[in-house]
């Protein structure tokens, strides 16, 4: 295929299959993968942002190939770049991304730390699209979300992204990834319950010094009791299910 693409490694445990069509992002997130992915300066990452040549028309192609060949993976919208970023509202790419999906029944799922106005002008279209609606939510206190995430959206705007895609149908998902205070997440957790359908939880890498401080044996009972106590549906990535 052309731009939907079979992740490697640990990122394959988010989804069988990826696309991206915005190469860069501004939220500034500390602790941010992406840069080392495709050899950029975090600097250049974070500042120089840009839409992909052509990637409607590739990224039809590729639709309708899987549509033919009855390719039921799901495809995750994006691994890298966040489809809600600010450029978004220039280019509206997701909102034709999301037509292309539901002409060609694929399964999919978005994730996102995204302007809650964006998005929500969106849900109608998740809607018809059986789209998977996803947000990144590590902190429930907003200034430790300023800290690691200094240009994502506040997290009350996700928690009510997420409340409102739920009351409209639309399954809901939450990337509690990376956990930097266990605390803080188990939180997250407590906080947004009911809205949400679907967890996924992964340990902090890349970042030693701030992982050492963790006691990831401890944190793992800890999360696993607390979603099975509230009888929740999750994932708990192999990097994190290591300290069981």
């Amino acid at each position: 295929m052309r731009v939907i693409y079979e992740p490697k490694g640990r990122a394959k445990e988010y989804s069988e299959l990826a696309c991206n069509w915005y190469l860069g992002c501004v939220h500034g997130c500390k602790y941010c993968f992406a840069p080392g992915c495709v050899r950029k300066k975090i600097s250049d990452w974070q500042t120089d942002v840009c839409l992909r040549d052509n990637i409607l028309e590739l990224f039809r192609k590729d639709a309708e190939e899987m549509h033919k060949n009855h390719d039921l993976r799901p495809v995750l919208f994006c691994f890298i770049g966040d489809p809600y970023q600010p450029i978004e509202e220039k280019h509206r790419i997701t909102r034709f991304v999301l037509t292309i999906v539901e002409e060609f029944s694929l399964n999919n799922r978005i994730l996102t730390k995204g302007a809650y106005d964006l998005v929500k002008q969106d849900f109608a279209l998740m809607k018809r699209a059986n789209t998977e609606f996803g947000v990144t939510v590590c902190f429930v206190d907003d200034e430790l979300r300023k800290q690691w995430e200094p240009f994502a959206a506040p997290v009350e705007d996700r928690f009510m992204l997420l409340e409102e895609a739920h009351k409209l149908g639309i399954p809901t998902w939450i990337s509690l990834e990376p956990v930097i205070d266990p605390e803080q997440a188990l939180a997250v957790i407590r906080r947004a319950a009911s809205y949400v359908d679907f967890w996924k939880v992964g340990k902090l890498n890349h970042m030693k010094e701030v992982a050492d401080r963790v006691d990831w044996k401890k944190f793992y009972r800890d999360v696993v009791d607390l979603l099975e106590s509230l009888g929740a549906k999750y994932y708990i990535k192999d990097d994190l299910r290591k300290f069981q």
